[in-house]
């Protein structure tokens, strides 16, 4: 049996056991008294998915047809799978996955605690969009001033181009908007009608000159390991090695770690953590 061939079956299988899976109140079909087969019958997933019950029956049967990507949304709708199910059933069918959709942005409480008990180091959870959704108080009184800012404000991106202190809190400046608009752009690529994405890029342009420059020229990066170098206004010169990981349970979202480069920037870090002041920079 070829690769082609396991591939459409593991398709049909899966397809098979979500039909059957699926209860007939969930889709909104009324059961009625003489239903016979476990979940949805196979005319009434192609109903709901727009094709025809000879074609669908054929997906079931691993019959060798095109599948786009459009009949794919069809049939993830109507069986009512989860954004898991749904790459899952891209990945069988062999369609790239170009319009995922974002999970909510929601911070699970396990992950929270961890960004907590890192502190002395600077540390907060990003999603797709770089909105900051969680940090510890070293990163709030490293950066300064995010507390009390409103949600669509406490981002990454809009306090580096936006707020005028970032210029000289930051070393590289420079660099570092050219890295972060590189990541942001090869991210959020992939989500092009995402409302989020449309609202920050909306309301950069309207902000900032220099946001408007930086992202006509295109930049793509890739996320790369790099010193991070800070001018603080209570610790001084401070120096970071961060660290960025992805979250397995939502791949849009990173845990941001930021670890002091010697000895001396630990100890600037743990006496401004203890400070009674938030070291906001001004």
């Amino acid at each position: 049996m070829d690769e082609n061939m396991t591939q459409r079956e593991l398709l049909a299988g899966f397809l098979r056991s979500r039909r059957e899976m699926l209860r007939p109140e969930e889709a909104g079909i009324e059961p009625g008294p003489r239903r016979r087969v476990p979940g949805l019958r196979r005319e009434e997933v192609a109903q709901m998915s727009g094709v025809s019950v000879t074609w669908y029956t054929w997906l079931e049967q691993g019959r060798k047809i095109t599948v786009s990507g459009q009949v794919l949304e069809g049939l993830a709708r109507a069986l009512r799978l989860s954004a898991a199910e749904r790459r899952h059933l891209y990945t069988l069918a062999g369609v790239a996955l170009s319009h995922d959709v974002p999970q909510p942005a929601v911070v699970n409480p396990t992950l929270r605690a961890l960004v907590e008990t890192l502190a002395p180091n600077p540390a907060h959870v990003t999603n797709l969009c770089w909105d900051l959704l969680t940090y510890n108080r070293a990163y709030e009184q490293l950066v300064g001033g995010l507390d009390g800012l409103p949600d669509g404000q406490r981002n990454s991106i809009w306090l580096l181009f936006t707020r005028p202190s970032m210029r000289t809190l930051l070393v590289d400046w420079q660099r570092e908007a050219k890295d972060i608009l590189g990541q942001f752009r090869a991210s959020v690529g992939r989500y092009p009608n995402d409302p989020r994405v449309r609202e920050l890029l909306d309301a950069l342009t309207a902000a900032s000159p220099d946001f408007v420059r930086m992202w006509s020229e295109h930049p793509v990066q890739a996320f790369t390991p790099a010193m991070k170098r800070f001018q603080h206004p209570m610790a001084g010169r401070v120096a970071f090695n961060y660290a960025k990981l992805t979250v397995a349970e939502d791949h849009n979202q990173h845990l941001v770690v930021f670890l002091p480069a010697s000895p001396t920037d630990e100890q600037a870090m743990r006496e401004l953590t203890l400070s009674d002041t938030t070291g906001s920079a001004p």
